[in-house]
């Protein structure tokens, strides 16, 4: 690894199965201290494309790969994770300040991703088709295959640097692609990590690339037609737009989110304040599906809000790499005074703020409002920040429409013990997930997961991923 003038060590990202430093370099620094941790190598145009071009080679021997070696492979990248656990943590911690607690947690979830990507891969295939329904299919047999699209382009976000990465990789290698990640710019030393973790799996060398770039050059990427499918983790505008730019491309997009949560007078109490106070404020809630609004029946709502507010103000906020840290900086001051102009323009308009709403640099409050408004923006966007929104309903058919009332659906989560509000809410809300007796922060990484509306559409979850990544092919023998 080579140094800079300035002394610190130049990153390089993996290309063409190797480790490479280029022409150009970007400054990764810990959102806490604000002290640089390293300079990482961007790629140019050049570099990108020898990306590709090897990305098209590879992706043609992975299509001759039995399963039991793409399994192999999979296990090997798990398991090189599972030795370099503490220093996956760490990277984590520092690079995106989230609290160790929470990245030890991110590293097993990535661990357990490749894991479960190991199975998919072996069992992975197509069905067969009964075209002998009807008359003209007599005599005839005919199944389908799974077609691998060939090179996935992986665009990931800074809050789950590790497994949003692998979120991608595992399903893309799993069915039999070639993948380049892109990483984000604020978090890219997780997932070039993880490209030395593979670089010791034995699939083939190219099959995984994690080469940080320029979003300047982006249009390089969106008009190669080597590239098949686009897969992207992001901002709803990004998303969006990117979709509008792709024309034929395969593109997948998980995007934001706005989650709310329904506590009716027959909940568990405490169940539902420490999972809400876990799933608003966690990594700050730099979670497209942490916990923002909070409609509480109003039997409760005031012995729940006051016991939500006093586990909020408990919080213990510090170094992410502190064990008893619960709540950190924000991923850059910027992102903090938004929030925080969100908040005051609430007040302003009438809220009333029940805890927080105070900032000291990157580092927000977890915060706490009431007596909101539909039209304020941190109830009908999303804020990404520790701050969550507390109001009372008297129906619950009204706290279903309150929850709808949005252009996001990714997951909404509902704390009830009487089935037929369960039901209806499995019914009526329009969201990609409904977590009964739970928040929508929950997640496990085998499940289908992904949005409806703005939130994007396609699913993650390894084998609902690799669906994406892949075509069917009809073969009908006579």
């Amino acid at each position: 690894m080579t140094k800079n003038n300035k002394n610190f060590e130049i990153k390089p990202f993996l290309i063409n199965g190797e480790s490479r430093v280029g022409k150009e370099t970007f400054t990764v620094k810990s959102p806490f201290t604000q002290k640089t941790i390293a300079e990482v190598s961007r790629a140019n145009c050049d570099e990108m494309e020898e990306a590709i071009a090897t990305a098209e080679n590879a992706a043609k021997e992975m299509r001759k790969l039995a399963r039991f070696q793409i399994a192999d492979g999979l296990r090997n990248i798990a398991d090189g994770i599972e030795k370099r656990k503490k220093e996956f943590a760490e990277t984590i911690a520092e690079e995106a300040a989230k609290p160790i607690i929470y990245a030890r947690s991110e590293v097993e979830r990535g661990i357990s991703t490749f894991a479960w990507a190991v199975g998919e891969a072996e069992r992975f295939a197509g069905k067969i088709v009964p075209v002998d329904t009807q008359a003209g299919g007599k005599g005839k047999t005919a199944w389908t295959l799974r077609v691998p699209r060939g090179v996935i382009y992986g665009i990931t976000p800074f809050n789950f640097p590790l497994n949003l990465v692998a979120h991608k990789v595992a399903p893309a290698l799993a069915s039999g692609n070639a993948i380049i990640i892109k990483p984000s710019e604020k978090t890219p030393l997780s997932a070039l990590l993880l490209g030395e973790v593979f670089q010791k799996s034995g699939l083939p060398n190219s099959a995984l690339q994690v080469v940080p770039m320029n979003v300047e050059n982006m249009d390089l990427v969106l008009r190669d037609e080597r590239i098949q499918m686009i897969s992207f983790t992001g901002s709803a505008e990004i998303g969006w737009r990117l979709k509008n730019l792709a024309q034929r491309k395969q593109i997948a997009l998980e995007l934001g989110g706005n989650a709310p949560v329904i506590v009716d007078d027959s909940a568990d109490l405490e169940k539902s304040l420490d999972r809400c106070v876990v799933g608003a404020f966690a990594y700050s809630g730099q979670v497209c599906i942490s916990v923002q609004r909070i409609y509480v029946h109003e039997k409760i709502f005031d012995e729940w809000t006051e016991n939500f507010v006093e586990k909020a103000q408990k919080l213990k906020k510090g170094n992410p790499l502190d064990e008893s840290t619960q709540l950190s900086v924000m991923i850059e001051e910027n992102a903090a005074k938004k929030a925080q102009n969100w908040i005051d323009e609430a007040v302003k308009a009438d809220a009333e703020l029940l805890c927080g709403g105070k900032r000291d640099g990157a580092m927000l409050d977890a915060t706490v409002l009431t007596k909101t408004n539909s039209e304020m923006r941190v109830v009908s966007e999303e804020i990404f920040a520790p701050v969550a929104v507390v109001e009372k309903f008297s129906d619950f058919a009204e706290a279903v429409d309150m929850s709808n009332h949005t252009k996001y659906g990714l997951q909404a989560g509902v704390f009830t013990q009487n089935l037929s509000n369960a039901n209806y809410a499995s019914e009526n809300l329009e969201y990609g997930g409904v977590m009964i007796n739970d928040v929508p922060t929950f997640r496990v990484d085998n499940m289908p997961y992904g949005g409806v509306k703005q939130s994007g559409f396609g699913r993650e979850g390894v084998c609902y991923a690799m669906e994406e990544m892949s075509e069917i092919r009809l073969i009908v023998i006579n």
